[in-house]
């Protein structure tokens, strides 16, 4: 029998307050075998948030014994995380996202998942990957089901991810360049790929998402994310050129096509398309409203990778 783990999980955070109350009392209820896992802690480390995160965690740190508390300036989820993995004791990390609420077998399906895969491999060159189901419920998040829209396809997302801390150290952790939204995860997969690793998928571990209902006036703010993603995207092919990540980022005359033709070239918009939104979300469906915003947020996110793109290869000559 190999030795049990000791987990570290790793989560950044940054005004999230009111739903990482929610997040840091279900680490708390972990039910275990302790043949499996020795001990853990929960890692936090505050982005510089501005409301009260810190104090408050300061304030009730008896409700919640297994937190360790570090803080930096804003500088985004990359260093936050990688700040985490320094200060982490664990020989193994667990990363979650601060707006993720977990069940009760939560650390014991991640153990299991790991025990068995490193038997089958003889060896740890090896990730386990739990589910992540999307919700709006914030009085009840784990009450919601498993939907289609949850199936994810990724290699390595920080959402609920657990691995070796020896790997991520050999990869090189998170590139610390990826400071605006989006893929400094699947930037540090590319190079966990290139280790050999192994992804083992764990839909026992489950964490519900939270995020608030859809409503118009998020809009502005999705649509600057979509643009940040397409800058971090052209960032993420600098540095691994191939099509795959091409693919990735939406930078390929498919995608441009595509979400040209979606969107009528532009025509279809937050503007345009305001009045449907709204009658969506009035008939109780925001999810599908969401959905439908897609259309303009990827054709948002599509010009964003190519002006981005541009703007490198001016700079470049």
């Amino acid at each position: 029998m190999e030795n049990p783990v000791f987990f570290s999980v790793v989560i950044p955070t940054y005004n999230r307050k009111p739903i990482l109350e929610k997040c840091l009392s279900a680490l708390e209820h972990q039910h275990y075998d302790q043949a499996l896992i020795a001990d853990y802690e929960v890692v936090v480390v505050d982005d510089g948030s501005t409301d009260g995160t810190v104090a408050w965690l300061q304030q009730e740190a008896d409700k919640f014994p297994h937190v360790r508390l570090f803080q930096q300036d804003h500088q985004g989820p990359a260093a936050a995380r990688n700040l985490g993995v320094e200060k982490a004791q664990g020989d193994t990390i667990i990363f979650i996202d601060s707006d993720l609420v977990v069940l009760e077998e939560f650390l014991q399906s991640h153990a299991v998942a790991l025990h068995q895969g490193r038997r089958d491999l003889g060896s740890d060159r090896l990730f386990t990957y739990g589910r992540v189901i999307n919700t709006c419920n914030f009085a009840d998040p784990t009450s919601e089901p498993f939907k289609v829209t949850d199936f994810s396809q990724a290699y390595f997302a920080t959402g609920n991810v657990a691995i070796a801390r020896h790997w991520l150290e050999q990869a090189g952790l998170f590139d610390t360049r990826f400071q605006l939204y989006g893929w400094e995860d699947l930037e540090l997969g590319v190079r966990l790929k290139q280790l050999g690793l192994k992804l083992i998928k764990c839909p026992a571990a489950v964490g519900y998402h939270w995020h608030p209902p859809f409503a118009l006036s998020q809009l502005p703010n999705l649509i600057d994310k979509e643009i940040e993603r397409g800058k971090m995207g052209v960032l993420f092919y600098q540095k691994h050129p191939t099509w795959d990540v091409r693919m990735m980022i939406q930078m390929t005359w498919l995608h441009r096509l595509l979400w040209g033709l979606l969107s009528l070239g532009g025509l279809l918009n937050e503007r345009t398309m305001a009045p449907f939104l709204q009658w969506l979300i009035d008939q109780g469906k925001p999810q599908l409203a969401l959905e439908a915003a897609r259309i303009f947020l990827n054709w948002y996110n599509v010009q964003g990778v190519y002006s981005a793109y541009s703007a490198r290869q001016h700079s470049a000559h």
